[in-house]
């Protein structure tokens, strides 16, 4: 009888077989359906990713725009001020030069105020008096003193706002320029795109920059320039409004107007004088060769009447002798002593009035001399509408001051 060989090892049944198959094709499915997830989940991904990319590249694009509008405006407002302190620099430096020329004219007439009181110093006798003339060139002495240090002090004030608004002009150029700069960088990285040659991958470009600020601090630099800009802008409109040239003209035209009226004043009253004078001294000297005429003609008359005289003599002489109470001046000599005494007096009035006549001729070419050396005033006064150059100045502390003592 023939025997079957059996292969040794264990041996399933159908029913294991047939669940090992349904096991081995539900993990088949369960794993099918992992892997479509995942890839569900990865397609997911990818498309949140590239909507999110897209978004933040155009969230990007956007705020890079914003930063540009607001860097744009930051500099067309630093560009704006820069040229209002540009001007406002032009005005004052013109402000200045002006109170410069003013300072320079007022050289001339201090001159000419102390060459008048030293000329004045030439009077002599009676003549040097203390007169409202010699009160008033003080006085404009005085007034022209007090406009040159108040146009010094004008000069200083307005070279000193110049340095500060230079200042300001110079922070807020560095401030113009790194907005410049800046807006050239923003413009260049929003003009790239994902296509474009020059973007690669960098190191660590989120860090933070050493010296970086905030907006805020930024917006507030700006702010802080401006401000400052404009507050030294009215600071230097109110000097130039402080500045007024034309008031210390007008009270120095003044004053010249108040001394060349109390100088011809005086004139006037020392020409009445010498006038007078002249004509007291005229009556005087009539009156002299009145009385020399006087003498001749009694000179005349006693020669005519020698032998009478010495009838008179002799009895005079013999009435000498006449006792007491009866020796007595004869008339005829109280008469002669009284005429000569007369002519002496006169003659010595004479020569008084010769010597003050004098005097006064001097005084008066002296007030003369006045009047022709402040006439270059009023020569100055009418070409001060012609244009003058600026006087230049070694520095702005420097000032003329004439020693009248």
């Amino acid at each position: 009888m023939a025997t079957l060989s059996s292969k040794p090892g264990l041996r399933y049944s159908v029913s294991d077989w047939a669940t090992n198959n349904k096991q081995i094709s539900h993990t088949a499915e369960n794993k099918r359906n992992v892997s479509h997830d995942i890839r569900q989940e990865g397609r997911a991904l990818r498309n949140e990713t590239t909507s999110k990319t897209n978004w933040d590249e155009y969230d990007s694009s956007r705020r890079l725009s914003d930063r540009i509008n607001d860097v744009t405006r930051w500099k067309e407002n630093l560009k704006a001020c820069a040229q209002q302190v540009d001007a406002e620099m032009d005005a004052l430096t013109l402000s200045k030069e002006e109170t410069e020329r003013a300072l320079a004219a007022t050289l001339l007439p201090l001159e000419v105020t102390a060459e008048c009181l030293n000329l004045r110093e030439g009077r002599r006798g009676m003549e040097l008096v203390c007169d409202p003339v010699e009160a008033e060139l003080k006085k404009e002495v005085e007034v022209i003193d007090g406009a040159q240090r108040i146009l010094q002090q004008c000069i200083d004030q307005a070279f000193e706002q110049l340095c500060r608004l230079q200042e300001a002009r110079q922070q807020l150029t560095i401030d113009l320029q790194d907005k410049i700069e800046a807006l050239d960088v923003d413009m260049s990285c929003l003009s790239l795109t994902i296509r474009s040659p020059e973007i690669s991958l960098k190191p660590n470009p989120t860090r933070v920059p050493p010296g970086s600020t905030t907006p805020q601090q930024w917006e507030q630099f700006s702010r802080y320039n401006i401000t400052r800009a404009k507050e030294e802008m009215q600071a230097s409109v109110q000097i130039r409004e402080n500045n007024n040239v034309q008031n210390d003209l007008q009270f120095n035209t003044a004053q010249r107007m108040t001394v060349e009226f109390a100088l011809r004043k005086r004139t006037h009253h020392e020409e009445q004088a010498y006038h007078e004078m002249q004509w007291q001294l005229k009556t005087t000297q009539e009156e002299i060769a009145e009385l020399e005429k006087d003498i001749c003609h009694l000179e005349e008359d006693m020669q005519a009447k020698t032998a009478p005289l010495k009838l008179v003599h002799t009895r005079l002489e013999n009435r000498i002798k006449r006792p007491g109470m009866d020796l007595c001046r004869d008339e005829v000599n109280s008469t002669t002593a009284i005429i000569l005494h007369s002519l002496q007096s006169l003659k010595q009035h004479e020569a008084q009035m010769m010597e003050d006549l004098s005097r006064k001729q001097d005084a008066l070419s002296l007030e003369q001399r006045s009047n022709q050396t402040r006439q270059c005033l009023t020569l100055g006064v009418q070409t001060e509408g012609l244009p003058s150059a600026v006087v230049p100045l070694t520095n702005s502390s420097g000032r003329h001051k004439l020693d009248l003592a």
